[in-house]
């Protein structure tokens, strides 16, 4: 056995095993990765690929309708090695942000305006065309309201560098 030293700001390359959404996820919630390549350190392995990371979501905010993005945010904080063994590892939260609705918001408000415009001035003419475009405006934001929201999300299967929080000592053998 022999001791070594996982440095703060070590960086670590995984790939999500369980996917998490800001649509369903809880706080707390169990996130897990694969250690995708060997993690060196004083010129040998210390943490070998295929070793897994658990954490957990510690943010979600499904953000609005109109403008505010949707945030996921987890933190990894053990390493269970291929023999079962765990080893706290502190990494630092990795956050991640949904698109933002507001293009499609100004799509739909804009779209029913116009459409609320040619229809008024088809039938009222150009008083129409201005109860119509407003009449529009106002559907079309009722309609961006009730659209669906775009989450955040951690694929099953996307890579991420996650850096390392505290730097960790333990025991491995060589």
């Amino acid at each position: 056995m022999e001791t070594v030293t996982i440095p703060a700001d070590a960086v670590i390359n995984v790939q999500i095993e369980s996917g998490v959404s800001s649509a369903s996820a809880r706080v707390e919630d169990v996130v897990r990765a694969r250690i995708t390549r060997d993690v060196v350190s004083g010129g040998g392995v210390v943490i070998p690929a295929g070793a897994r990371l658990m954490g957990n979501v510690t943010l979600v905010d499904e953000g609005g309708r109109m403008r505010e993005r949707a945030r996921l945010g987890i933190r990894f904080h053990t390493l269970v090695l291929a023999d079962g063994s765990e080893v706290r590892m502190p990494t630092e939260t990795i956050y991640r942000e949904g698109e933002s609705p507001a293009k499609g918001s100004a799509a739909k408000i804009g779209g029913a305006a116009v459409g609320g415009a040619i229809l008024g001035a088809i039938m009222g003419g150009g008083k129409g065309a201005v109860i119509g475009a407003a009449t529009g405006a106002g559907s079309g934001t009722g309609w961006a309201m009730a659209g669906d929201r775009r989450p955040a999300e951690l694929r099953s299967g996307q890579a991420l560098a996650v850096r390392v929080s505290d730097s960790v000592t333990t025991e491995i053998v060589r």
